[in-house]
């Protein structure tokens, strides 16, 4: 098409839905001239039946316009408008107060079903615009906006346009911002019970910063009982000097905007083509409702800052001890999807957080199907499934547990943990996070040796299997922030080493439950600091011995400390004091290093040994009464640097 960019001339196709007699109804934008054809599924493989029928009012012409669709019965409801199969039906029914739309999602809720009042089905639809009601006119607000399945226009008045059409402002209030948050996609999720308890889920950002990042972002929810009562509340109506107030006059009979129902349909109106002038006139000048749509609670389930969300879906998953939780999955514009889950009095929890491409691209749809517990998502050009109940990535009892993830459980029998639906051997503990129910663990983390000369850097990996904020500590105490320490993207980076360094870093993951924290070894390091002009032995003999206890695998744990050097010692080189310990009792162990880690001055240092009384017995080396010849140290050496019969 002459002065068009030939990339936006391809057929983007803007509607996909399924007809009622299980076809595909797809319409493009055709170079700017829409096009809509069915689409047959045979034998796996998509065809296109060639009917080639013109999509305008289906879809807009531009592929960069905004727009959502609905099949709504025999209907389709679109941008601009809702009009009728292709095959059959009324003529199509235009809302020309559309076009000032900047979004909008839309949304069926089946009320018709079993109501003793004969209520119409409704059809939902969210949005953001210029906010009329304002006096500057230029602020943008999220509406929500319900209109009738039934809806046929008027005779007269209203004529091929909607008589039921009334809006609603959609509050998601985010702190730190003085401005409305602007809806970006809404989810229904269903009670199967009872519609009235059904909620809308909602993705809310704030308007951009001057520097074109995002502020905040948040997830809202809604229940449809308060969304049903603020359409029946009063309306607002716009003065001769452009303000808007409430109105208080007289409102016509049957209500302006109401549904056809049992009531109204005993009046003698059993459509809206019989729907008096008064009652369309009113409906046209005052669409718009007093009271605000505001979320449970009053405030967001979910807030993060530097973030755009762009889609969600939610499912309803049950727990263990019966109850119900709502998980949510949520996109993001550069290509990530949270897995959050809401506890009440709590608030929301993040479960895990996925990178779903390869390269940073917005989430453009997320689509769930129950039966096989699938997640379906994608972008502008991927398509990604993923397994809603990913459970064996959590490898521990503890992980399982503290993950708080309602689809997973903590199998006692196969110790692994495993969707959670569907067996009685399995553990959760999703309000609390309590990993005291998991057994005690019997696997212990060897250090790594890092050998560093003084003056020089390091930077310590920690690469947790989970995604958990990072905690160093040096032995027991977190390591802060320094000139000469600093944690960058979980490793610990040390500048310039001195012997005060020397010791045993562990590296812990932090989960917060209730304000309680729980920590994680992931991985400990021993770093032996020496001078490069003058060697240690105790290092070298502490080297040694960490080399040959692996090699005969006779220790379970081992914790080496380095000695400080005693100035004006006797010997012929550096030496210190050393309390060499080798037992079968654990908390013995646990006991003896608890007091190097209060020996601060290091003069009572311990090489502590953690050996199994079976193997010991198999050695030879009864009642703990031997040196080891595993140490490679001379007795007399030992008894030398202070270590005698222990």
């Amino acid at each position: 098409m002459k002065g068009k960019d030939a990339e936006d001339c391809e057929n983007y196709i803007k509607a996909l839905h399924t007809t009622q007699d299980g076809k595909f109804l797809v319409c493009g934008t055709n170079a700017f001239d829409p096009i809509c054809d069915h689409m047959v599924s045979t034998n796996g493989t998509l065809i296109l039946e060639g009917s080639h029928q013109r999509g305008r009012g289906s879809v807009p012409f531009d592929p960069h316009q905004m727009q959502t669709s609905l099949m709504v019965g025999k209907y389709r409801s679109v941008l601009h408008v809702l009009m009728p199969s292709l095959r059959s039906g009324p003529a199509r029914l235009c809302l020309s107060s559309y076009r000032h739309l900047l979004f909008m999602v839309e949304s069926k809720q089946q009320i018709a079903i079993g109501s003793e009042d004969g209520d119409d089905d409704n059809v939902f639809l969210f949005f953001t615009e210029k906010a009329a009601e304002q006096l500057s006119g230029n602020i943008r607000v999220s509406r929500i906006a319900r209109v009738c399945k039934g809806d046929m226009g008027g005779r007269r008045t209203l004529q091929m346009k909607w008589t039921t059409y009334l809006k609603a402002r959609l509050d998601c209030p985010l702190a730190h911002s003085g401005m409305p948050s602007l809806v970006q996609d809404v989810f229904l999720l269903e009670d199967p019970d009872n519609w009235r308890d059904s909620i809308f889920y909602g993705t809310f950002t704030s308007e951009p910063e001057t520097s074109g990042t995002w502020g905040q972002s948040a997830v809202c929810a809604y229940k449809l009982s308060d969304v049903t009562e603020a359409f029946r509340g009063r309306f607002l109506t716009r003065l001769h000097s452009g303000r808007w107030d409430i109105y208080t006059g007289e409102v016509p009979v049957p209500r302006p905007g109401s549904c056809i129902n049992n009531k109204i349909r005993a009046t003698g109106v059993t459509s809206s083509l019989d729907l008096p002038d008064q009652s369309l006139l009113f409906v046209k000048e005052h669409p718009l409702m007093e009271s605000a749509v505001r979320p449970v609670s009053g405030k967001p389930l979910l807030v993060q800052a530097g973030t755009h969300f762009s889609k969600i879906i939610v499912e309803r998953v049950p727990s263990l001890d019966g109850a119900q939780h709502h998980v949510m999955f949520i996109g993001t514009d550069s290509g990530w999807l949270q897995k959050a889950v809401w506890f009440s009095g709590e608030g929301s929890h993040i479960i895990e957080e996925l990178q779903l491409f390869q390269t940073p691209q917005p989430v453009s749809f997320l689509q769930l199907s129950s039966t096989t517990g699938q997640l379906y998502t994608g972008s502008r050009d991927v398509v990604v499934q993923i397994d809603t109940s990913e459970c064996s990535s959590y490898t521990s009892c503890y992980d399982c547990v503290l993950a708080r993830d309602p689809y997973c459980g903590w199998d006692q029998v196969t110790l692994q943990c495993a969707p959670a639906a569907g067996a009685s051997s399995r553990i959760q503990s999703l309000n609390d996070g309590d990993v005291s129910m998991c057994p005690p663990s019997e696997v212990k983390t060897k250090p790594v040796v890092i050998h560093l000369d003084i003056g020089t850097s390091e930077l310590i990996p920690c690469s947790p299997e989970v995604n958990l904020p990072v905690s160093w500590k040096f032995p027991d105490t977190v390591v802060l922030p320094s000139d000469r320490h600093m944690v960058i993207n979980n490793d610990l980076l040390i500048t310039r080493a001195t012997k005060s360094d020397a010791g045993l870093y562990n590296c812990e993951t932090v989960e917060t439950v209730k304000g309680n924290k729980h920590y994680q070894t992931v991985v400990q390091y021993l770093l032996l600091v020496q001078d490069t002009n003058s060697a240690d032995p105790l290092q070298t003999a502490a080297i040694v011995f960490s080399f040959v206890a692996n090699l005969v695998n006779i220790a379970l744990y081992i914790t080496i400390v380095v000695a400080e050097t005693i100035p004006n010692c006797s010997c012929s080189s550096s030496c210190a004091i050393i309390r060499c310990v080798a037992t079968t009792d654990e908390d013995h162990r646990d006991a003896l290093e608890n007091d190097h880690h209060n020996d601060y001055d290091h003069r009572d240092n311990y090489v502590v040994i953690l050996i199994p009384e079976d193997v010991v017995d198999h050695q030879g080396y009864n009642n703990n009464h031997d040196n080891y010849e595993v140490n490679e140290i001379p007795e007399e050496e030992l008894e030398h640097q202070g270590c005698g019969d222990h």
